[in-house]
């Protein structure tokens, strides 16, 4: 049998996507896109309350956490900091470790409140809503663990 050289033997041809193909695929995508983003953005406040209410349950569940570790939660004054650096005072953290990457913000770029005992429950960890203030209706609303 003889050889055929490599620059002689037939190429298998590899087909891309032709031209068509891909406008199609751009006007599916635009088509989704007006339909999607008008529905989003009407309601960019419900969406940070959600990402509020998000916040506060992963902060609870960190606390939780440090209860777990060292047996009583961090005192108002050692607040959410007790999360990301070892805290000073009393009560002692024993058995202390990092829970937190860093305190985040709520989504009005405020802190987040924290108080232990809280006024709802054993801590109230919450988020004055957009105005900053205590009080207030919609997005300016309270938000904290104790609804969710």
């Amino acid at each position: 049998m003889r050889r055929v050289p490599e620059f002689r033997r037939p190429r298998r041809q590899t087909r891309g996507f032709t031209l068509i193909e891909i406008l199609v695929v751009v006007v599916i995508l635009g088509i989704l896109a007006m339909i999607v983003v008008p529905r989003v953005m009407e309601e960019p406040g419900r969406a940070r309350v959600v990402r509020a209410r998000q916040d506060i349950a992963s902060v609870v569940a960190a606390l939780n956490i440090y209860k777990l570790d060292n047996f009583v939660y961090p005192t108002t004054e050692q607040g959410l900091d007790a999360l990301v650096t070892k805290p000073a005072g009393q009560p002692e953290a024993p058995n202390w470790s990092q829970r937190l990457d860093r305190v985040p913000k709520d989504p009005w770029g405020h802190p987040y409140q924290y108080q232990h005992p809280g006024q709802h429950g054993d801590v109230d960890v919450f988020s004055y809503g957009a105005d900053g203030k205590p009080g207030g209706e919609g997005e300016a609303a309270d938000i904290g663990n104790w609804d969710q």
